[in-house]
């Protein structure tokens, strides 16, 4: 074979090897950071009323279900909904396998360190219940007199380390932590725990019907927003804008009341 035709064959083989090696790297649709998709694929907390959970038929549901539903009609794009336990879910997005976490996230500094957040578009404190026959009251628990459960990975966890063991009120073993929140309140009822803190509207709304009731709240002033990852650029501007734009529609104070929110 002369030397043209050996540089020829080897070029096609370089080709081959290249198209069969691009399918090595992963199955997710690549896209530059500033560039938007068709698709995108929404990451909820699947317990956590009246903001995003899986109904018995399995669909997503709530208001940021339905903020983002909007949003997506609004802007021309598909999303799915995927439930991710909470304290994966930002490893999760990090790992590509969602594009966003949509389900009530607050806003902080550790978090931020990691992933983009969009504009704030709600504000909530912290909330503890107990049962309706506990004399346990908020005092104990900020004494660190009770055994309070909350999930995993929440800002009622950070903050119940933060301020109450970390500065010695309480025994790390008084704390419980849940894969959600609905599991806290079912060991509160059979009486396993003392008490649960979680947010404020929320932990309402997962009580609601129970034997229980709120003994106070914390004043944390927290702020939701969305989190994309930090290269996602076009998609943080995207989400902001149909934020912006749902929040200046009459649709917004409909959601409100729909999820009762008001």
């Amino acid at each position: 074979m002369r030397m043209h035709g050996i540089l020829t064959l080897l070029a096609c083989i370089v080709a081959v090897l290249a198209v069969a090696g691009a399918g090595c790297t992963g199955t997710t649709e690549q896209t530059s950071g500033a560039e938007l998709k068709d698709s995108y694929i929404v990451g909820i907390d699947g317990a956590y009323p009246p903001y995003s959970f899986i109904d018995k038929d399995g669909n997503a549901q709530g208001f940021d279900v339905d903020s983002m539903k909007w949003i997506a009609e609004k802007k021309g794009i598909n999303v799915t909904f995927l439930a991710v336990d909470w304290d994966a879910i930002i490893p999760t997005l990090q790992a590509g396998k969602i594009d966003m976490v949509y389900a009530g996230m607050t806003i902080t500094p550790e978090r931020q360190e990691t992933v983009n957040f969009t504009d704030p578009y709600w504000t909530i404190n912290q909330d503890v219940v107990a049962r309706d026959d506990s004399n346990v009251t908020l005092d104990d628990v900020l004494a660190g007199k009770a055994i309070i459960g909350t999930q995993r990975g929440c800002t009622a966890a950070i903050w119940i380390e933060e301020n109450l063991i970390e500065t010695g009120k309480m025994p790390k073993d008084n704390l419980k932590l849940y894969a959600d929140t609905p599991a806290a309140v079912s060991d509160l009822g059979v009486g396993r725990i003392d008490a649960v803190m979680y947010d404020d509207v929320s932990l309402k709304d997962i009580v609601r019907d129970k034997p229980m009731k709120v003994i106070g709240s914390v004043e944390t002033l927290e702020q939701f927003g969305v989190a994309i990852r930090k290269d996602d650029t076009a998609l943080l501007g995207l989400m902001n804008e149909g934020l912006a734009e749902l929040q200046a529609d009459p649709y917004w104070e409909a959601l409100k009341e729909k999820h009762n929110l008001k």
